[in-house]
């Protein structure tokens, strides 16, 4: 007799209880295009069955192979954080367990957990981030930055991302005109700072300056500890990857200004310049800070248009706050 493939939520259902991870049922988080489960002093992740345009989870095979990438692409900046990839089985008696015998029905990426209070976000929070908290950062990504291995993206692939993203930003966007009136004229003034900055963007990318970066180097991915690591890097988009080194930097800046921290940003600029990491034409900082904070935007304000809006009351007010920042990237 066939044994019917479990579902989502019972293989959530599985790794959630007690036995599986430890003696103690694991607390499962959600997340876009994964659920977390904390177990102890370690983290396991299972990516969804999800297909969107930019990344394609929808079969075993898919999830098997962009585990292993992740585990390889993050080890780059947390070699001590990623563990394992483990799959998960099902037994001919249609039980659930990771590893051993049965048919492979998914897989994991594990992780040792790192703690919550040296994540960056909340030692901003916290008021507890130090100027030589950031200068480990800084000597952590200097070198990263410098011996990353160049994108394998073309100059032209690398600057459509920005008239690509900013296309999906004014979609959207414009749609939340009436509540955030500044929407319209910032989009605009992208535009025309776009076209001006076209060329230099070209050039960047023609010099060999374009690298496989982070991709997503937010301050919730940064943990404090000696010596710093960093997360949770895009691992299903080259494109998405191939970055500037100082886009990145001014994209954590810019998150550790809405936070309240504005002086990590500039800090990290300085230190990496001065590590050898050569620094774009100021025309393109702005830029970027602008492009990231209209990227930001949109992907909170897109919350609000989800059928169940979770934390309803948070999304208009830091998508205004995004705005904002973008106003005074392009108005600097």
């Amino acid at each position: 007799m066939d044994i019917d493939e479990p579902t989502l939520v019972q293989k959530v259902a599985f790794l959630s209880s007690a036995g599986v991870f430890g003696e103690l049922a694991a607390e499962a988080r959600e997340t876009h295009m994964s659920y977390v489960f904390l177990a102890g002093d370690r983290v396991y992740k299972l990516k969804k069955p999800v297909r969107y345009a930019y990344l394609d989870f929808s079969s075993i095979s898919a999830r098997e192979h962009y585990c292993r990438v992740e585990l390889e692409l993050n080890r780059r900046l947390a070699p001590a954080v990623y563990l394992a990839v483990l799959p998960l089985k099902l037994a001919g008696d249609g039980c659930m367990r990771l590893g051993g015998e049965g048919e492979t029905i998914d897989w994991l990426v594990a992780m040792r957990r790192l703690p919550d209070e040296r994540m960056l976000d909340n030692a901003i929070r916290a008021g507890s981030v130090t100027p030589a908290d950031i200068e480990a950062v800084a000597g952590i990504l200097a070198p990263f930055f410098r011996d990353a291995p160049r994108a394998e993206v073309s100059p032209a692939e690398f600057v459509a991302r920005f008239s690509d993203e900013q296309a999906m930003n004014r979609k959207l966007l414009t749609g939340f005109a009436d509540a955030i009136p500044a929407i319209d004229r910032v989009l605009d003034r992208f535009d025309r700072a776009f076209a001006a900055a076209e060329t230099l963007l070209l050039a960047r990318a023609q010099a060999g300056r374009i690298i496989d970066g982070h991709g997503d180097l937010r301050p919730e991915h940064v943990c404090l500890l000696d010596p710093p690591c960093i997360i949770d890097c895009l691992e299903f988009s080259a494109l998405l990857r191939a970055v500037d080194p100082f886009e990145e930097i001014d994209y954590l800046g810019l998150e550790c200004e809405i936070l309240g921290a504005p002086w990590i940003g500039p800090l990290l600029h300085r230190r990496l310049a001065e590590a050898g990491v050569e620094a774009p034409p100021a025309p393109l900082s702005r830029l970027y800070r602008a492009f990231r904070a209209l990227v930001r935007a949109r992907l909170a304000l897109a919350h609000l248009l989800e059928p169940e809006i979770r934390l309803p009351e948070k999304w208009l007010p830091l998508g205004s706050r995004y705005v904002d920042a973008a106003v005074v990237a392009l108005e600097a």
